[in-house]
């Protein structure tokens, strides 16, 4: 390593992956915290895996995690360059306590096995959505930041769609505003290249209230869902994005 990346600070360069993942206690992520702030480094790589968090809670939720049943579920694959740097950063916490080991070890099987890059709107233990969905979510944060933006509505699905999307230097990360989608279901964003290549995003869980239901009772079921994720396509290189369901269905399809 050179510059911000010199031997004396090798420990805390090879905690950004599990950083990223959220899978440091609060004293481990207050010290990288700190080393954050000085490190230009970490910080650039920290920035390249956006995203790639709330895929671990999506393989702990799917039956089946770790194992090929999930990869052959779903409609598309992701490609391999998209998630080397994830598993190169993950590699050298795999000695960590029993518990992290275990999301480490699955996340990596599903990425070799083509299973998918997954973020899901994960629930409180009250049953409600948490910030993923909600006004402080990172993802809608990202989303209102983002100036190429593309929309879809589905005149028999009634699903609205827009995908926010930004280059990076791995490829195209994209944020998804879901509207009037009801539940329980589980869903992906998968984007299609004009070369007729098929990637998946992210991929999340429905519950039964839906998102973004302009008449629903509720606030919660009121509120848009945001996810985010990353495909190896660059901008120039998506067709379209389509909303499909995990049986098959296509909910909404936004063209770019």
């Amino acid at each position: 390593m050179q510059g911000t990346q010199g031997s004396s600070g090798a420990s805390e360069h090879e905690t950004v992956g599990a950083y990223a993942l959220g899978i440091l206690d609060d004293a481990e992520a207050t010290a990288f915290e700190m080393h954050l702030a000085g490190c230009e480094w970490c910080a650039q790589q920290l920035d390249e895996l956006a995203g790639m968090e709330p895929m671990l809670a999506a393989l702990a939720d799917l039956p089946g995690s770790g194992t090929p049943a999930i990869g052959e579920s779903l409609s598309a694959k992701p490609s391999p360059r998209l998630v080397q740097n994830l598993v190169d950063e993950v590699a050298e916490r795999r000695a960590m306590t029993r518990r992290r080991s275990f999301y480490l070890v699955a996340a990596a099987a599903a990425l070799i096995i083509g299973g998918p890059v997954a973020a899901i709107a994960t629930t409180d233990d009250s049953g409600g959505t948490s910030s993923q969905a909600g006004s402080t979510s990172p993802a809608k944060a990202a989303f209102t930041t983002m100036s190429e933006k593309v929309t879809g509505r589905d005149s028999s699905t009634k699903v609205t769609a827009t995908v926010a999307m930004e280059a990076k230097q791995w490829g195209t990360h994209a944020v998804l505003e879901l509207k009037n989608v009801t539940g329980p279901q589980k869903c992906s964003l998968i984007a299609v290249g004009k070369n007729g290549e098929r990637e998946t995003i992210t991929s999340w869980s429905v519950p039964k209230w839906g998102y973004g239901i302009p008449n629903a009772q509720t606030e919660q079921a009121k509120q848009p869902l945001y996810v985010h994720g990353g495909a190896a396509f660059t901008p120039e290189e998506i067709e379209r994005f389509e909303v499909m369901t995990f049986d098959g269905q296509r909910l909404v399809e936004v063209a770019v």
